[in-house]
């Protein structure tokens, strides 16, 4: 077994071709509440994950859901990140729309949390994913992508115009959604 990333909530490890990702405990936190809370998120993850799937969005196979502790299929991808083409954001797009319109929120939603295998996107680490069918949620998650465009890809208008093409194919409110997301742009700079 080998860990291949530790983030503040969790360690990732692979063994084989198993992701095991385990939420690590909060010494700062009563134990009680430390374990309450890493046992909920981490069966919320699960649950989200397999909820994504049964939408037609792609996602790791969930095999196994302990307290602490989920084993999944291991994407072995490239990273959209490294290899985003307009044809690849539009697809994005579509993801993002299916996702969106199961109320689910993915909370994390950069080109490094979306694999590429075998020709089909996957969408990994549901770790701050959550239920949630308001606009400004929903805005928020797209506005993390844009901003994850703008700030690693040159093209970033050119994505994100792909993007929502995708997204409006998938998703019924999508133009709501581009709405909330110029406001919360425009909140950004204001601030």
């Amino acid at each position: 077994m080998a860990i291949i990333a530790s983030g503040a909530e969790a360690v990732i490890a692979l063994e084989g071709n198993t992701i095991i990702k385990t939420r690590i405990q909060k010494r700062y936190r009563l134990k009680e509440i430390d374990e309450s809370l890493r046992r909920e998120r981490t069966r919320i993850e699960a649950k989200l994950i397999s909820e994504a799937r049964r939408c037609g969005v792609p996602t790791p196979i969930i095999r196994n859901v302990t307290d602490f502790e989920i084993k999944m299929e291991y994407i072995e991808g490239t990273a959209l990140k490294n290899i985003i083409t307009p044809q690849l954001a539009e697809k994005t797009g579509e993801l993002v729309g299916r996702l969106h319109t199961c109320g689910i929120v993915h909370g994390d939603l950069t080109t490094s949390n979306i694999m590429f295998k075998d020709g089909k996107l996957y969408l990994i680490d549901f770790g701050l994913a959550y239920l949630d069918k308001t606009l400004e949620a929903r805005g928020v998650d797209v506005h993390v992508l844009f901003q994850t465009f703008e700030s690693t890809h040159e093209n970033h208008e050119e994505l994100t115009e792909s993007f929502k093409k995708g997204y409006a194919r998938t998703f019924q409110g999508a133009e709501e959604v581009m709405e909330r997301v110029r406001e919360i742009e425009a909140r950004g700079r204001y601030a």
